[in-house]
C-alpha cells in the first residue's frame, strides 16, 4: 500500500533555501505530496530536475529509497535522482547533459 503523505529529511529546507539563492533557479516542494513523489522539482537553464534528499547525517538505512520511492523511481520516465547534498545537486544541473 502506498503512503498518502511524504515527509522532508533535516537538511532539506538549508538545500531548498540554498538553490533558491541560485540565479535562475525556481524550486518547487514536493515532499507532502506522498506516494514515493520525490522531495523536490527545481528548474534550470530551461529543465527540470527531480530529486530525492536524503540526510546524510542520519543513520544508513534511512538513506535508502523508501518502497513507495523505488516504485517512483523505477515507473518514471525522466529524470529523477537521490541525492545527500546542494553539491550533488548542482553537479546533476549542470554535468548531466555535457
Amino acid at each position: 500500500m502506498r503512503t498518502k503523505y511524504g515527509k522532508s529529511d533535516g537538511n532539506q529546507a538549508e538545500i531548498i533555501e540554498a538553490l533558491r539563492g541560485i540565479d535562475g533557479c525556481s524550486v518547487q516542494v514536493l515532499s507532502a505530496v506522498g506516494d514515493g513523489c520525490p522531495d523536490v522539482m527545481v528548474g534550470y537553464r530551461g529543465f527540470n530536475f527531480l530529486f530525492e534528499i536524503k540526510d546524510p547525517d542520519q543513520p544508513k538505512h534511512r538513506h535508502e529509497l523508501t518502497d513507495d520511492q523505488r516504485i517512483f523511481h523505477d515507473e518514471w520516465n525522466g529524470q529523477v535522482q537521490k541525492v545527500f547534498s546542494l553539491k550533488e545537486i548542482i553537479t546533476a544541473m549542470t554535468g548531466w547533459n555535457q
